[in-house]
Formats: structure tokens, sequence, C-alpha cells
């Protein structure tokens, strides 16, 4: 690779696991979408000063390398740490977080969906950005696998699977986070399930006992380590 266009499509669309877009690159350069367009076209055949070092700091190669050709794209302590990885260039969406209560009225007229908890960030992608929202585990009904304060990002867009994870209510406002299990089906073809817990202290709640409506199903789950 001779020339700096050459170089920079590789290193752009090439060596990332998704391409980068020119104007990506101009925003982290903090130079004109045009400016970007001329190293690609070959038109400016130079990239010097601050705008080499933060272009290669942003598609993570060797400056030296994207302005000269000289070296390799990525020394070899760096090909070595990243051998098992990918870095993520992330969309992130504000969702709301919810407790259990506004969980439980998701689908009903009385969440109104202005007072969260608070807000947080994902790039989770579903079919309707509006019918995805978080929660945070309370109690120890799901230990071991999920514990207080774990947190979850529940998409109500999704029908339920034998299974899976969700949030439902039972009767009352409040939701409950269970596993969802597949039981039978009733005379018109309909599933019967359970809600499982994972802890056996708990009870398993019964469609064909209880009222139960299926807010949505658990699509991540994040937990914050202590060191």
């Amino acid at each position: 690779m001779k020339t700096l266009a050459e170089r920079l499509k590789y290193a752009m669309e090439v060596l990332p696991p998704k391409k980068i877009k020119g104007v990506e690159l101009a925003r982290a350069v903090g130079v004109k979408p045009p400016s970007v367009s001329d190293w690609l076209t070959g038109k400016s055949q130079n990239m010097e000063g601050p705008n080499l070092i933060k272009a290669a700091k942003f598609l993570k190669v060797n400056s030296a390398w994207l302005g000269t050709g000289v070296g390799k794209p990525l020394d070899k302590e760096k090909e070595a740490d990243s051998s098992n990885i990918e870095f993520a260039r992330l969309e992130l969406k504000k969702i709301p977080v919810l407790d259990f209560v506004q969980a439980g009225m998701w689908k009903e007229v009385a969440y109104d969906g202005l007072i969260p908890l608070s807000y947080t960030y994902t790039d989770y992608d579903g079919s309707n950005p509006d019918a995805i929202f978080s929660v945070v585990v309370t109690g120890n009904s799901m230990e071991p696998d999920f514990i207080q304060g774990d947190k979850l990002i529940i998409d109500a867009a999704l029908m339920a699977k034998p299974g899976c994870y969700v949030i439902a209510r039972n009767g009352t406002n409040e939701a409950t986070f269970k596993k969802y299990k597949v039981t039978g089906y009733d005379e018109f073809g309909r599933e019967q399930f359970e809600l499982v817990p994972l802890n056996d202290d708990y009870p398993k709640l019964s469609s064909k006992n209880h009222d139960i409506t299926i807010i949505g199903v658990m699509v991540r789950h994040m937990r914050d380590y202590k060191y």
C-alpha cells in the first residue's frame, strides 16, 4: 500500500470489525468531511502533524505506517493483546430504567413513560426502540445466575420462547423476573407456561392458575464487578 488513500481505506474498511465512515473519522480528527474525502480519493496525498496522530489513534493503527507506509499497521504487541478481542464502536441509545411497578404497567395506559427511575444507554438494536427499557434485579429469587444489582435490558416487542428470561405481571401491577417454561397448550392452541425462579426456595407461577401477562424478554444481562 504505497498511497495514503490505500492505507486509510485499509484502516477504515478492512481492519475494524465494522467499516468506519468518513464522517466518523472527520469528527474524531476534528476536520470537515471534505478533507477526509480528499484523503480517500488521493486528492490530498499527505496527512501530517496533529491530524495524523488523531487519525491513527482513532483507527488504532501505527501513525508511522499510516503517514508513510513504513512498518506494519499494528505492532506485534498490539496484535498479541487484541488477538482474542474486538474493539467495538458502539452507537448508544438512551433508554429508561424502571422499577418493577413501572415495568408491570409497561403495557398499560397507567404508565406514561415520563418519570422513570433514571436513564441508561445501550447499543442493543431491537425492532422498536420505544419498546426497550432496563430494570435492576432485586432480591435473590434468580440466584445464582442473577444477583441483586444486576442490570437487565428488556425488549417488550419480543415474544417469549421456551428457556428465555422474561419480565411478567401476575395479577397486580408489580412485575417479576423469571425463566419462561412452556408446559403445554390449551384448547385454543395457546401456550401454557410456568414462570420459574432459579432459586428453589421460591415457588413457580403457572399460567393455569394465575393471570400472567408477559411484559418483555431479557436480551442483555450486565453486572458490575468489584476489585
